[in-house]
């Protein structure tokens, strides 16, 4: 029944798929390939069985939803994010080159024949060699990001291309034993932790199931089963859209679901993440009965430490049971519980690719107070180059709102909502892939914080004028001082029925976004 239902959804869908390349032939070629690993993958597995046993956290839903995110991830509130890889290589297109490139008519198909040739001559495997990281300096990296005011860095482990950028004892495509040869996650981990940032990983090896599934519609190196280890089942992805789950009929064995734990699992028994990002795609119905497993594995072993985090996109994980995150989008509104949103400082891509463009701090800066007011963290990617150099683009970008942090930050970490998040004319637009629709914020556009007792509204622009109302503060608040962060300068003020009256000077005082810390006459209310 199952084979039969994956033809007909194959042939739903127009795709070409024969008997001798099922789904179930596909996987098992992958299997041969990697049975070799199956001692190492018995004993993390049975490393996991008995961390899940010891507690306090059970394999089940009811237990994982009493799940909190730790005080440190809620006071963070910025960190980074970072997308290296082979795919950095190429550098056209996006980080999907590794599996656009086999997929016929679009333009990262066309640029690969036109300027390596056919892929069944030069396949993705054919990158590794490339990637040599020669100038990747960990230090550096750490440098900067704390440079940028990152309180946490979470650099991807493993992308949806299959090629692990730590020591993996259940794979021989690795960056210790193929291109760089150095273990990239373990040199970042040290390097971060060591200028007292927390550090994550990021895990989208469950895609890798279907990733290079167009290499097996023509001629290619994903056919070859020599080549079955690093390319994976390459079974046909069988969804109209890649987002909707409900109705996604890709094949899942067992087989791949006990490898997936093992390999997430070992990521936490070598490296100790204090916040692992998994991909949407762990949303796939197969998936429900391996989450439980590893999400108590994980639970139980962050307990031990300061807590850990696990970042999920839609709806993969029942509310509650892990912290959700918003690719690339915005809320409307303060969310109850501590959320988090990821976008790229680059515009195209995640990964470096060539002539990409890049955001202003402002338009980050921005982003940030709007996220943070609403309960949230900004996770803001960085894409490296093959040899191992952040574009300087990038770095400027980073080290402008690390500037603003630090005079600033007071408003900013450790902080709370207050009983609305802001005001002003500028709508945000909710949802995923939203964060570069909201208009450009105006000096009437305002954002609050608290925190050390204090409220912080935060102004999106300066004012024309001299004069600027705050109407959220109301003469209840019994306002007794308004002060600038950017220079300590106090503000004079009045208060009416309208709103708090500031009397600013006739030029900025500060950049991208002017901070004033009020003190009130009563306790400080944070929501939630």
């Amino acid at each position: 029944m199952m084979r039969l239902a994956c033809f007909m959804a194959a042939a739903l869908f127009g795709f070409a798929v024969h008997a001798e390349t099922s789904p179930q032939a596909q996987d098992m070629a992958w299997q041969k390939a990697a049975a070799k690993f199956a001692p190492e993958r018995k004993a993390i597995l049975d490393k996991v069985a008995k961390g899940v046993a010891a507690g306090p956290f059970r394999p089940d839903w009811a237990s994982l939803q009493g799940y909190r995110s730790p005080g440190w991830y809620d006071d963070a509130k910025f960190g980074i994010f970072v997308h290296w890889g082979v795919y950095s290589v190429p550098a056209f297109g996006s980080e999907w080159y590794s599996r656009n490139m086999y997929q016929q008519g679009t333009k990262e198909f066309a640029h690969h024949v036109a300027t390596y040739g056919p892929q069944s001559r030069f396949g993705y495997k054919d990158f590794v060699p490339m990637f040599k990281a020669e100038h990747f300096d960990p230090d550096a990296w750490a440098t900067l990001f704390r440079e940028a005011g990152a309180k946490y860095v979470v650099p991807v482990a493993e992308h949806h291309d299959g090629f692990a950028m730590y020591d993996s004892k259940l794979s021989d495509w690795t960056a210790v034993k193929k291109g760089p040869k150095r273990d990239v996650i373990g040199l970042l981990a040290k390097a971060i932790r060591g200028q007292g940032m927390h550090f994550g990983v990021s895990s989208h090896r469950a895609e890798h199931d279907w990733f290079f599934d167009g290499g097996r519609r023509f001629d290619s190196d994903v056919n070859d089963p020599a080549n079955a280890e690093l390319y994976g089942p390459a079974v046909a992805h069988l969804s109209k859209h890649d987002e909707i789950l409900s109705d996604d009929w890709t094949y899942v064995s067992q087989a791949w679901l006990d490898d997936w734990l093992a390999r997430t699992a070992e990521l936490v028994g070598d490296y100790h993440p204090d916040l692992i990002y998994f991909d949407w795609w762990i949303g796939h119905p197969t998936f429900r009965n391996t989450l439980p497993d590893f999400l108590s594995y994980y639970y139980n072993d962050g307990a031990k430490r300061d807590g850990v985090v696990v970042n999920y996109k839609l709806g993969d994980l029942p509310e509650g049971a892990g912290t959700l995150d918003i690719e690339r989008g915005q809320l409307t509104g303060i969310h109850p519980t501590h959320w988090q949103t990821d976008t790229s400082i680059s515009n195209e891509s995640w990964g470096y690719i060539e002539h990409d463009t890049y955001k202003s701090p402002t338009f980050i800066i921005h982003l940030l107070v709007d996220v943070v007011s609403k309960n949230g963290n900004l996770m803001l990617n960085v894409g490296p180059r093959a040899d191992g150099t952040i574009p300087q683009a990038a770095q400027d970008t980073l080290r402008s709102v690390g500037a603003w942090l630090k005079t600033n930050g007071e408003a900013i970490y450790g902080s709370k909502p207050w009983r609305t998040f802001g005001e002003g004319p500028t709508e945000v637009k909710g949802g995923m892939f939203q964060d570069t629709k909201t208009k450009p914020y105006t000096p009437e556009d305002f954002r609050f914080t608290t925190g050390h007792g204090k409220l912080y509204a935060i102004e999106l622009g300066w004012p024309k004028g001299n004069d600027v109302t705050v109407h959220s503060i109301q003469p209840t608040d019994k306002v007794t001082k308004v002060e600038r962060l950017a220079d300590g300068g106090t503000v004079a003020f009045t208060q009416d029925a309208k709103g708090l009256h500031l009397r600013l000077p006739s030029h900025p005082v500060g950049s991208d976004a002017y901070v004033y810390r009020i003190t009130l006459a009563n306790p400080i209310k944070a929501s939630p």
